[in-house]
């Protein structure tokens, strides 16, 4: 085990190196750290999860991106890059390149092996902070199961976890209903 000391690394400076960067990196306590690359199903399930919502919110005031489109979280002052990001209305961006993203009002990711406890822990106190966050779908890779939390309008969080492939998920804030077996096609367990 390593005992040098990693360099702090500014906002400014990350943004700077991520903005030409070839390979993406998040950004937390002034370290970054570089993004594996995904496995196919992740791919798969990122494609099918892309033109199910996509297709649901074609000419509404909600829109959907995919795993490029960082996401600054201020409170925490640290970057990620969610599976998929929904926001409706205006996006609000952090600056005038307008590739970072402020808020969302629901976020989805494809959990894998390495990081599906801090996805479900950390990075969710995260995703918490944010002002219009309603709901956080948690779509498995290694079989056929999601988690969605739902804020509540006391602030409290429901979890409510589908395993059937004829289940539906709805994610009411943006108004999308998924058949989970629709988020596994062609994916090979």
């Amino acid at each position: 085990m390593s005992t040098v000391p990693l360099p702090f690394v500014s906002i400014d400076q990350y943004l700077k190196a991520e903005r030409g960067a070839e390979f993406r990196s998040e950004y937390a306590d002034g370290q970054m750290f570089a993004m594996s690359g995904g496995t196919l199903n992740h791919a798969r399930i990122v494609r099918n999860l892309i033109q199910e919502v996509g297709g649901q919110l074609k000419g509404r005031d909600c829109e959907v991106a995919a795993n490029d489109l960082r996401l600054f979280i201020s409170r925490f002052r640290q970057f990620t890059y969610p599976d998929l990001v929904i926001f409706c209305g205006v996006p609000r961006f952090l600056d005038d390149r307008r590739d970072t993203i402020t808020d969302a009002t629901a976020i989805i990711e494809v959990l894998s092996p390495s990081t599906k406890n801090y996805d479900r822990s950390a990075k969710f106190d995260l995703y918490r902070s944010l002002p219009s966050f309603e709901e956080y779908l948690l779509v498995a890779q290694d079989s056929v199961n999601a988690e969605l939390l739902v804020r509540q309008s006391d602030g409290t969080w429901i979890l409510r976890e589908f395993t059937s492939g004829d289940d539906w998920i709805e994610l009411k804030s943006v108004g999308c209903r998924l058949r989970l077996d629709s988020l596994y096609d062609r994916v090979e367990f």
